[in-house]
């Protein structure tokens, strides 16, 4: 099974916590259908933009599934967990309350993407106030999205200049 990054933009659709509830609820139960499986779910505090995580066998149903549902797809993509694993991404225990999207250089190799933030992550550290949850890294090396937990927008700045990463968006996340 592979993992997927679904992004979408909801053009208005949702606008609550409980009704984007409701639709992954249907979400699951057509996935589910189809052998898939979503591991994880972040929408923006403003309900604009969803990112979806689904476990399953090809893109092609991933994509139907959702369209099924009515939820627009902006973007599919295979894409690798690092920083934590499966298991523990799937108990959603954590809280999560920034994403960060780095759309990465070209020529960059998983390889030296994975060397880099080993070396690098040490320095997450010098902003105690900031918990690094974990990325998903599209396996075309195009983009990652890394999620943390932190007081502020700016306290993610700082970790992020702590382990020399760009940031393209910062994206508060709806929490609970």
């Amino acid at each position: 099974m592979a993992l997927f990054l679904v992004e979408s933009v909801l053009n208005g659709s949702i606008k609550s916590k409980e009704a984007f509830t409701a639709k992954t609820n249907e979400l699951q139960a057509a996935l589910g259908a189809k052998n898939a499986s979503l591991i994880e779910v972040q929408v923006s505090k403003d309900f604009t933009r969803a990112f979806f995580i689904v476990e399953g066998e090809n893109r092609g149903l991933v994509n139907e599934s959702l369209r099924e549902q009515g939820i627009p797809v902006t973007l599919i993509k295979p894409v690798r967990l690092v920083g934590q694993d499966l298991e523990t991404v799937k108990q959603q225990a954590d809280k999560v309350n920034y994403l960060v999207e780095w759309n990465l250089p070209e020529n960059l190799t998983m390889e030296a993407y994975l060397d880099r933030k080993k070396t690098n992550s040490v320095h997450y550290a010098e902003v105690p106030e900031v918990s690094f949850a974990r990325t998903y890294v599209c396996e075309d090396m195009t983009k990652c999205l890394c999620f943390y937990d932190a007081p502020d927008e700016e306290a993610v700045k700082r970790a992020r200049q702590a382990v020399k990463a760009p940031i393209d968006t910062i994206t508060e996340i709806a929490t609970n």
